[in-house]
């Protein structure tokens, strides 16, 4: 009798995969990295290739070590890196070229052309997103105006396209589906309507028949089952599937309007559930899909970073100040405060909410006082600064005073970057039991759809508190140290503009 649920978290660095019983609770995992590619400034490729073979490996291995069986598993949903570009072959399954990964800053030209003609105020009005380097539309069209053969592939039908969850399921079950979280990212899919504009279609010169169908992120219906030849090893439904930042707000159990999270992975993203009515940001923020049940879909507002935890992973690999992540917290601890040092790690532009795609990295404030330890507790501060320039555009738009924030990922075991969080937004911040609650999101929506849970109340009793963060400064201390954080900003502004 199946009595788990299954989730490939598919992220930037790498894949897990997960095995959650009826409680929510972790069963198993398995975990790999893959390689990142960069053949150039502000380029940031993946091997789509390399991805599935790590996401069978991961699952072979992962029901191996905890002895699971095919048979046990009612459903696997399905978490990713969301606006990740892939374009493949459908007659042999091969990528047709590298993914273009969110992070990559090569649309540039093609945003700034966008925003010239006068077309952002569309895109915004009926997808939500901003005209940025960040979705995958434009990282799209840049395929095909630039490898050779791609576009008539393309028109011809024998060139599919889809972000990582389409091309996981995809090499899954045979079938080109994304999600409606996912979908809503590609800045392609009308908010309202939840299907693809031909109107944009049209802008970006993408034919229609490259583009997946999309569906709910928890699907009764399936998308379809896994192969008996593939890494499951039997026929299993696929049926959850939600980009990574929904899924964890799934996870969360933020199913009611005003409940808000914080993920902190590869880049920093706080989402806040607005209900069954898409809400236009004022502020900077991005309003998509929350998630989409079989019943109705729920939007929330979100708050884009896209460099957090890449910092931690900058200082370690590329300067060589850590050996990992893990010494940051009592290196940080060594001091008592950054020594004047802020540092803006606008590594691929400033998203939420400045948007600003001329923006670069900048450590300002170096004297000879500083030393290794400033520089890892700086990068700390970054995270938690950032994350307040999202939440006070959150307050703007929303008109909710939030007095606790859910926090997730990776980085949440960092018992000082989230006390420090907590200081620097003077709010709770709130950890739960459960710290990768973007596979347990997946996880959730598949067993949704199979009936292993019988719905959202149920997995509300799931959820459960590790820690609760109080914050310690008081309002003097955090708002000068705020406002110094929004001066360096200032430095790093427009300085692709300026060269």
């Amino acid at each position: 009798m199946a009595q788990y649920a299954a989730a490939i978290d598919q992220g930037t660095t790498g894949t897990r995969f997960m095995v959650f019983d009826r409680q929510g609770e972790v069963v198993v995992s398995m975990y790999e990295e893959h390689a990142q590619i960069t053949p150039q400034p502000g380029w940031v490729e993946h091997d789509a290739g390399e991805i599935w073979t790590k996401t069978q490996r991961v699952i072979e291995g992962a029901l191996e070590k905890g002895g699971i069986s095919p048979a046990e598993i009612a459903g696997i949903g399905i978490t990713n890196q969301r606006e990740t570009a892939v374009v493949w072959d459908p007659a042999t399954g091969e990528p047709l070229c590298n993914a273009v990964v969110w992070q990559d800053t090569r649309t540039r030209e093609i945003c700034q052309q966008l925003i010239a003609s006068g077309l952002e105020p569309a895109f915004r009005r009926k997808t939500g997103l901003p005209v940025a380097t960040y979705f995958s539309g434009p990282k799209l069209k840049w395929l095909l105006d630039h490898v050779p053969g791609l576009r008539e592939r393309a028109e011809a039908g024998q060139a599919l396209f889809g972000t990582v969850d389409a091309w996981l399921v995809w090499n899954l079950t045979g079938s080109h589906i994304t999600d409606v979280t996912n979908a809503s990212r590609t800045m392609l899919m009308d908010l309202r309507t939840l299907d693809w504009d031909d109107a944009l279609l049209e802008v970006l010169t993408i034919p229609r028949c490259m583009l997946p169908r999309i569906r709910p992120s928890s699907d009764p219906a399936f998308y379809g089952v896994t192969r008996a030849d593939g890494p499951v090893g039997a026929e299993v439904p696929v049926c959850g599937d939600l980009g990574d930042q929904q899924a964890a707000l799934f996870g969360q159990a933020c199913y009611d309007v005003g409940e808000a999270k914080n993920t902190y992975g590869t880049g920093c993203f706080m989402l806040l559930n607005t209900g069954l009515e898409p809400v236009p940001s004022q502020s900077g923020l991005l309003t998509t899909v929350a998630y989409g049940l079989p019943q109705g879909t729920t939007y929330a507002l979100e708050g884009s970073i896209a460099i957090t935890g890449a910092a931690v992973q900058w200082l370690r690999d590329n300067l060589g100040l850590i050996q990992s992540a893990a010494e940051t917290e009592p290196v940080a601890r060594s001091v008592d405060d950054a020594g004047g040092v802020y540092f803006v790690p606008a590594f691929s532009g400033l998203f939420a909410p400045y948007w600003d795609m001329d923006a670069r990295g900048v450590i300002v404030g170096l004297t000879r006082y500083v030393t290794r330890a400033h520089l890892v507790r700086a990068t700390l501060e970054a995270i938690c600064y950032q994350t307040r320039d999202v939440l006070e555009a959150m307050r703007a738009d929303s008109g909710v005073d939030l007095t606790a924030l859910k926090v997730d990922g990776g980085a949440t075991v960092n018992d000082f970057l989230m006390q420090l969080q907590a200081d620097v937004l003077g709010v709770e911040v709130v950890r739960p039991k459960v710290h990768e609650t973007t596979a347990l999101g997946a996880a959730y929506a598949a067993g949704l759809a199979t009936g292993m849970w019988a719905g959202l109340d149920e997995l509300r009793a799931n959820w459960g508190v590790d820690r609760v963060f109080e914050p310690h400064w008081d309002a003097a201390r955090r708002e000068e140290a705020y406002a110094g954080w929004k001066r360096a900003v200032e430095r790093s502004r427009g300085w692709m503009q300026d060269e």
